[in-house]
């Protein structure tokens, strides 16, 4: 199971990684475009090279972002990546912090996934709806539901991951919060 796990986790980082990559590579081509082709030279040598001719790169951006969010919040982003507040959960006793996370954990998941349905509906709408510029690039196929699909993946993966860490803290407990700063004990010794 290890070593699919870390098969998985490469792989969606490697697809976090090249998402990064392509909103780069169109960053960088949006600021080549914006200034070369305000060079006489540029734009009598290279008639393709006019600026109106890469407004979809925004929008490329804009699509991108959004995919690289959700999707590295449903795959890649660690628990201990987020920012929490957990001074109460710090102080309490690891059977309380057993039942924060449990309690905690479900009512993530299952929120996430109650709103799925609505959210579907709603992508009833988005499969009319023809994105601004990128049809220029990818052709007349590609809708605003097409885009924001990835938001239906990260409501599907993240309840997964929150149920698994439900099953994970009711079966094994919760790990000792680890407190900057403090050294933890080190087990056998005895301390004076």
């Amino acid at each position: 199971m290890s070593r699919l796990q870390t098969l998985f986790r490469h792989s969606t980082e490697a697809v976090a990684a090249a998402l990064m990559a392509a909103m780069f590579a169109t960053f960088i081509l949006q600021v080549v475009v914006r200034y070369a082709a305000r060079l006489d030279w540029v734009a009598v040598n290279m008639p393709w090279f006019q600026p109106s001719s890469f407004g979809w790169t925004l929008e490329f951006c804009l699509a991108i972002w959004v995919w690289l969010i959700f999707w590295g919040n449903a795959f890649v982003v660690r628990d201990q990546d987020h920012v929490t507040f957990d001074i109460l959960y710090t102080t309490v006793p690891p059977g309380v912090r057993r039942g924060f996370a449990i309690v905690a954990g479900l009512a993530i998941a299952v929120a996430l996934l109650a709103s799925i349905a609505a959210t579907w509906d709603r992508f009833a709408v988005l499969r009319l709806k023809r994105t601004a510029t990128l049809g220029d690039l990818f052709g007349d196929w590609i809708r605003m539901r097409d885009i924001y699909l990835i938001y239906i993946i990260f409501l599907i993966a993240v309840p997964l991951r929150y149920f698994w860490a439900v099953w994970r803290a009711f079966r094994y407990g919760v790990e000792e919060p680890v407190l900057p700063g403090v050294v933890p004990p080190v087990e056998g010794r005895q301390g004076k």
